[in-house]
């Protein structure tokens, strides 16, 4: 007889907070969109393999994770303490699963640390705006951040939320959770975030990204358009691009369980090793 699956527990450690289904099969950490936080994958996680190590983290300055120290972070300030909670954590080697902002996330810390990323999965990648640091925000950055105040988190979320979805009013729970997700944003997180989006350059951190990477994207998404996943796939080396039938921009809540067999499927034949020179071959 098969042992259960661990329960999901929530916990904070070096500063992060976060959610954790221990198991003894692939270690797979979950990075969330700008909008978003680690509950956000709990659906997804149901349908993941009873035995994977899931953890999703609270970004800096979500949930109850303390917010970085930058008024203006770089994806490398994200990295760095992506990479301080995996040390606490003890985790060497993981998969990495990054979704919108969580892609450049996920990229930065692949680029830096080589090493210790086996796999990467990309859903929606957002390619950041390639801004100097510092600078004038955009209109539609500044106008995002003054929405936020003026609304407050949750008229906000209720006015953006659902964007998020293919199909919002067919599925109340996926709209229900994005919209929850987005209201729980408080700054100085969410500024952080925007800033950090704002100057994000996906592009040129994945061309140093050396371990086997999969984008997904669903056909449903007018958050993060495709032409921002065909940029991430040619920088890869014209990478695959699975797409999701009748998926928005929240993939992992509004179709987890297609999302769950396109993980699957994208890592089936990859064992937990480094891979820091298997990418080499693809690159032209």
């Amino acid at each position: 007889m098969s042992a259960l699956p661990s329960p999901i527990v929530h916990d904070t450690i070096a500063g992060i907070s976060y959610w954790r289904r221990a198991g003894h099969g692939r270690r797979l950490v979950c990075l969330h969109g700008i909008g978003s936080n680690a509950g956000s994958f709990l659906p997804l996680l149901a349908q993941l393999p009873e035995d994977w190590d899931v953890i999703a983290w609270n970004a800096p300055g979500y949930g109850a994770s303390e917010p970085l120290a930058a008024d203006w972070p770089v994806e490398s300030d994200y990295a760095e303490a992506l990479g301080r909670f995996l040390d606490a954590l003890e985790l060497n080697q993981v998969t990495l699963l990054g979704h919108s902002l969580g892609t450049l996330m996920a990229a930065q810390f692949a680029a830096l640390h080589r090493e210790r990323v086996t796999e990467m999965v990309l859903g929606a990648c957002a390619c950041g705006h390639g801004q100097a640091p510092g600078g004038k925000l955009s209109e539609a950055a500044a106008a995002r951040l003054a929405e936020l105040e003026e609304l407050g988190a949750r008229a906000f979320a209720e006015k953006r939320g659902p964007r998020l979805l293919a199909e919002p009013n067919g599925n109340p729970e996926a709209r229900e959770r994005v919209i929850d997700a987005m209201a729980a944003v408080k700054q100085p997180g969410y500024g952080q975030a925007v800033r950090m989006l704002a100057s994000g350059q996906l592009v040129e951190n994945l061309k140093k990204v050396r371990c086997p990477t999969h984008i997904v994207w669903g056909d449903g998404d007018i958050v993060t358009p495709r032409v921002q996943s065909e940029r991430a796939s040619a920088a890869l080396g014209d990478a695959p691009i699975t797409e999701i039938s009748g998926s928005g921009h929240a993939l992992h809540v509004e179709t987890p369980a297609e999302f769950s067999r396109v993980i699957l499927s994208c890592l089936e034949d990859t064992n937990e090793g480094p891979c820091s020179d298997k990418k080499e071959e693809t690159v032209q």
